[in-house]
């Protein structure tokens, strides 16, 4: 309750912020612009209840009052009259009202609209470009049509068959009819006096938002899964633009040697991107599963997954069928996995701490050997180039340097922290660490010894790491939302990068050595240009 929420007002042509406006507590919850851009009125979340009116040039709160006329009530949306800049109308849960503006007075003036019997609850109001009424879509799937001038409910519909899991979103178009955006993920043309359907089309997950482009012969439409769609007005054909990650992205990987893909997992999928274009390849589907670590193979021929159902599964990345199961592959969650250089083998680490070598053939699987050490999660494994040797890092604070031939112990470099990632030098004579202290640790692979520490974030832990392929510098990510780039040797910082708006989660940097893509827990996945020479 404490935290202030923001209202930011960006220059859009000069891409700089015009004014920080900070009255709201904890959440803000809509805003609208007054006609010709004189005011900007914002909503305050539940715990917040004001509506406040904002002076855009001068940057100074004109005015604010209690968004809703009672305790239980709660205002959700905002929008504003399309020809005064005095009148704006706000609703929620029991609630709809239209306010004016009193400037001399700097009073906001609410008057409550008749519903007579009617409760509802609004999700989004549209005020069409004549002013005579307003619309406001409910989340019992039906909208409302309000006279803007004597406050009275006009009608509402449709009467029989309701929109399913509520009205998310309206649009009027300059034709008259209405684009509605639904919970279910439909998006419907309604015409004429009654509103009735003409076009309609199903698309993935509920409509959050619908923009119009030009006279609304194009628009644009925004879904819960991260999705975003153009339709055209006349055929009304959905053709799906952009996609994304709608939760956590846990792990990404790129194939040996080359930079024009790469791997990403989630909950529910992994996903295969193409670097430079940011299309979306192939989406691998395991509904209601989390992925929490992926690999490609060195050869290219299988993308290895690791599963918080204790499997590991094995698909085709060029059909995404899978290929292979391994059940029971731990007995708690598959945390992380890594490939041998020699296509056969998969180390694997779990939540209770396991680390075990698998043997992989075309429709069999071997466990070679299981290596009980770590306490708690294993968090990341590493591979030597030679297949001989690996390092795993777990949130019992250990790091251990394990023997692949004899399956023992070599080294162990204990520290005060929940180590969360771990890379070797591409001469393999050193590994950094990484984690929650928010240290990076230098160690010395022979015997463990530490070489040096640094300080890598001043907030939070550090959950990614990369080094490049000549050694000279590493990038890491995390809780701090920074993408850093490091020089190996001197241990300084060279470049920040500011975008995440999530915990990163992993950083890899492209074979190639021109990008350096990063993920985080927001479900963004960011390529960066790589800002040394290559």
């Amino acid at each position: 309750m404490g935290f202030k929420a923001d209202v930011i007002i960006w220059d859009f042509a000069a891409r700089k912020i015009h004014a920080r406006l900070q009255i709201h507590k904890a959440k803000v919850e809509s805003l609208a612009f007054s006609p010709n851009d004189i005011y900007l009125v914002s909503l305050g979340g539940q715990d917040d209840g004001s509506i406040v009116v904002w002076n855009v040039e001068s940057k100074e709160a004109i005015c604010g009052s209690p968004a809703s006329p009672h305790i239980a009530g709660h205002s959700l949306t905002i929008q504003y009259s399309n020809a005064n800049d005095n009148i704006f109308v706000s609703a929620g849960n029991g609630t709809i009202r239209v306010w004016e503006l009193d400037l001399p007075n700097r009073k906001i003036r609410p008057t409550e609209c008749q519903m007579g019997q009617l409760k509802r609850i609004v999700r989004c109001i549209e005020v069409p470009e004549d002013d005579d009424f307003f619309y406001c879509g409910t989340s019992s799937g039906d909208i409302l049509k309000v006279n803007l001038k004597t406050r009275l409910l006009n009608s509402c519909w449709p009467v029989k068959q309701k929109f399913s899991k509520g009205v998310n979103v309206l649009k009027v178009l300059k034709t008259g009819d209405v684009l509605v955006g639904s919970g279910d993920g439909m998006c419907t043309l309604c015409s004429g006096s009654n509103y009735t359907t003409i076009k309609k089309v199903q698309l993935e997950g509920g409509v959050t938002s619908i923009a119009l482009r030009g006279e609304g012969h194009q628009f644009f439409v925004g879904t819960e899964v991260a999705q975003i769609y153009r339709f055209s007005y006349t055929d009304f054909k959905e053709e799906l633009i952009t996609t994304s990650h709608n939760s956590a992205v846990t792990g990404m990987s790129f194939p040996f040697g080359s930079s024009e893909l790469f791997a990403t997992c989630s909950k529910d999928d992994i996903r295969v991107w193409h670097t430079v274009t940011s299309k979306e390849l192939l989406r691998i589907r395991v509904p209601n599963m989390t992925c929490n670590a992926v690999e490609i193979m060195m050869d290219g021929r299988s993308i290895i997954s690791a599963w918080n159902d204790g499997k590991i599964r094995v698909f085709s990345p060029e059909s995404g069928q899978l290929s292979s199961v391994i059940h029971n592959a731990h007995s708690m969650s598959v945390t992380a996995i890594a490939c041998a250089r020699d296509c056969q083998r998969v180390v694997s680490g779990g939540g209770e701490g396991q680390v075990r070598l698998w043997e992989l053939q075309p429709g069999l699987h071997k466990l070679i050997a299981t290596m009980k050490e770590h306490k708690a999660t294993v968090t990341c494994i590493k591979i030597k180039s030679n297949d001989k040797e690996c390092v795993t890092t777990s949130s019992d604070g250990a790091c251990i340097i394990w023997d692949l031939v004899r399956f023992v112990r070599n080294q162990m470099v204990l520290a005060n922290t929940l180590f969360r990632t771990v890379c070797y030098h591409p001469e393999e004579y050193q590994i950094i660490t990484s984690g929650t202290d928010r240290k990076i640790g230098y160690w010395e692979v022979y015997d463990g010894s530490a070489i040096r520490e640094l300080e890598g974030s001043l907030s939070g832990a550090i959950n990614g790491m990369d080094i490049s392929h000549d050694g000279n510098y590493f990038v890491t990510g995390g809780d701090d939302k920074l993408m850093k780039v490091w020089g190996y040797t001197e241990g300084e910082v060279t470049h920040v990068g500011i975008g995440h708006s999530g915990s990163i989660t992993s950083v890899r940097i492209c074979p190639s050595r021109k990008y350096i893509v990063s993920t985080s827990a927001d479900g963004a996945v960011l390529r960066w240009k790589y800002p040394h020479p290559s």
